[in-house]
Order: C-alpha cells, then structure tokens, then sequence
C-alpha cells in the first residue's frame, strides 16, 4: 500500500519516512518544495501544501493511509479540516494518524467525524526544541538563562514519535486511540543542561532567572525564546511582546501532570523503550558546540 506523509521534511516527517522505507512500504512525502526535500531515495516526493485541499486529489490518487499535521508553515492550527477529511474520504483513504500541534485546530475533529480509522499523536515535548531553543546560545556563551529551573518534563526523541505513527499507520488495533507520548525519563532544566555538557565535553550552565528577571531579560534586553514564541504564536503582530512573555512565564511556571509523567506508550506501541535524552544529546552534540 501507498503510504502519504505529510509534513515529510519535518523533525518527525523525516523520521516516518525512515521507518516506513525500511519495513518495506511505498512512501509518498508531501512536501511544499520538493527540490529541497533531500529524502531518501525510493521515496516519491509530491508537491502540496494540506492548507490547499482542493489540490490533494493527485497527492491522495492510490493512498490507503496518511500521516496528517494538524497545522500549517506557520504552526498555527489547519483552518481548513472538514476539507482534507473529505478529500481523503474520496480517495480511498482509510486510515490516519495525525500529529498533533500546540492547538487543535479543524483538523481533528473533522476526521474523527467522519469513516476514517484514526489515531491522535499527542506528544508533549520535542527533546528537538533544545536546538532551537539552547543551541545557539550554548554555542555562543555557554549558559542558558531561564526561570524555572526545576520544571519537569519528559521529552520524546522524534523518532519514536514516528515509530508510534508508523505503527499505527501499518498495524491492526490503533484506531480510536489518542496517544500521550512522553520519552521515558522525566528531566529538569538542569538536567537537560547536564547531560549535554557530558555529551559534548563542554562546560555548560543554567543561570536560573526570577520572573521578574525573566521580563528584563526577554523584553527589556530582547532575548525571547523566538522559536518557542513563533510555535504558540505565529507571526501575529497583534500579540505584544509583554503577552507574550507573561504567557509563556505561565507555561513555564504550572505543575504540568501530563507533561511530566512517563506515559509508557513508546514501548507500549513499539514494544522496545523510548530513546533517553542521553542518546538524543550524542546524536546531536555538534549543535551545541562552539
């Protein structure tokens, strides 16, 4: 069967299409610029973009099962989902997974709706975020300065997070399921800052600021996590910089109960457990070195 992956150049696109080419399947990667897409070869590479339904039709022409983003370039949520459902519909689609963003948007609830059998991937941290978010100041300083230096979270490598997704897309018993996918250790800031200090032999620290620190820092000095701001709020310039940073001090600051406890579905689903922040950190020690 044809297999379509939907945002395929992406931290976990990439990773679905490994997974998929090498237990055997015919992968379609969608893609908005496909002379830049740099995929394995025996990947079929298409043009498209899921916030353009009435273009699907040729993308979908042959495919049984679809990994599906539920937001756009911009990662705000799809507005256009009851569309992409139907259109899949029509196509003879008839199973999804669709990975889930910071917001639901039309997406889900439209093909839950409908006849498709789905499953919602729910990760609740990329460990990737470290690179947008630390890699360039590790690199530059050698220090993070961030509040909160004791949150906890349990981050999934995005590997895992496609081979939960190529799982449900191949086997029998998934659909209707909604799954939280956490790595398999809850980790700290400080944590985080430890083991890539290990795995790439530098001296690397976490200057812990007060919320009130915090704002100087972000706004007065204008040294926002842009990247994780650019995720939760696109390029909307109605939103002020101090919204901003008060919302994410919020974020940063709640007891997440969810977001901070092994949920076990990697092994659960892949029976064999999530990679550590450890191995993720090796495999990507020359980002954070100067």
């Amino acid at each position: 069967m044809t297999i379509l992956v939907t945002g395929a150049t992406g931290t976990v696109g990439r990773h679905l299409v490994r997974h998929l080419l090498e237990s055997g399947h015919k992968v379609r990667a969608l893609t908005r610029d496909p002379a830049r897409a740099a995929l394995p070869q025996g990947v079929e590479v298409v043009a498209g973009d899921l916030t353009d339904a009435a273009g699907l039709a040729p993308v979908l022409d042959g495919v049984t099962a679809a990994h599906l983003i539920n937001f756009a370039g911009d990662y705000r949520p799809l507005w256009n989902g009851p569309e992409i459902a139907a259109a899949a519909a029509r196509a003879g689609v008839t199973r999804v997974t669709m990975l889930g963003g910071w917001q639901e948007g039309t997406l889900e609830p439209a093909v839950q709706a409908s006849a498709l059998e789905w499953t919602k991937l729910k990760p609740v941290e990329f460990m990737g975020n470290t690179l947008a978010d630390w890699a360039g100041r590790l690199r530059a300083r050698g220090v993070v300065r961030e509040p909160y230096g004791e949150r906890r979270s349990a981050p999934v490598h995005e590997s895992d997070i496609a081979a939960v997704a190529a799982a449900a897309l191949t086997e029998e018993g998934h659909a209707g399921h909604t799954y939280l996918i956490t790595g398999p250790e809850v980790l700290t800031p400080r944590d985080k800052i430890r083991i890539l200090a290990e795995a790439t032999g530098q001296d690397l620290r976490l200057e812990e600021l007060t919320p009130e620190q915090t704002r100087a820092e972000w706004i007065e000095r204008g040294r926002p996590p842009e990247m994780l701001l650019f995720k939760v709020f696109g390029d909307d310039p109605a939103i002020g910089d101090g919204e901003k940073v008060e919302f994410l001090l919020k974020v940063y600051g709640a007891a997440h109960k969810a977001g901070s406890t092994v949920s076990g579905v990697v092994e659960a689903v892949t029976g064999r457990p999530g990679r550590t922040f450890a191995q993720w950190a090796a495999e990507h020690a020359d980002a954070f070195r100067p």
